[in-house]
């Protein structure tokens, strides 16, 4: 007789479906109000705040931006691309890697951040701490920090290894 299939108890599917659900409506929020404040996508918002942010240059490979913010390549590069199109960023040739691209956040995208993130802040305040004391916030960061370490431990899609066409 085979085993039965796993399952998870009340309190564990209650936990899944409340996190999924709460990332869900959180996430709606923040696109809407991207989409109002800077006609931005959240993918677009993703990359103009970690290259205007995170990078202390405001540079970035693509393949570490689409590691960030688990997108595909392709897809980064599309995203990439309109931002470039619009004067937000630059794409150019990595330096130590002909094949790499290096993408910059221009001042225009740094205003358009500048222009979007207290709106952004204020929706992720309203609906994810305001709700929270101060001690659940940082229960909340302890919880689901080693949760994304544990997420992020296998690489990405994006950062598997091409396949080679034609070869076996």
């Amino acid at each position: 007789m085979s085993d039965p299939a796993p399952r998870l108890d009340p309190v564990q599917l209650g936990a899944y479906f409340a996190l999924i659900e709460v990332a869900g409506l959180l996430r709606h929020a923040v696109e809407q109000q991207l989409r109002e404040a800077g006609n931005l996508s959240y993918v677009q918002f993703q990359l103009l705040a970690r290259l205007g942010l995170d990078a202390p240059d405001g540079s970035a490979r693509m393949t570490d931006l689409a590691d960030g913010v688990v997108y595909s390549r392709s897809g980064l590069t599309y995203q990439a691309g309109l931002l470039e199109e619009a004067g937000l960023v630059v794409r150019a040739p990595a330096a130590d890697d002909e094949r790499g691209v290096t993408v910059t956040i221009t001042d225009a995208g740094r205003a358009l951040l500048e222009q979007v993130l207290p709106g952004h802040i204020e929706v992720v305040n309203s609906l994810l701490l305001q709700p929270l004391s101060p001690n659940d916030v940082e229960t909340l960061a302890r919880l689901l920090t080693p949760v994304r370490d544990h997420m992020r431990s296998a690489p990405p899609r994006s950062a598997a290894p091409r396949r080679r066409r034609g070869r076996s």
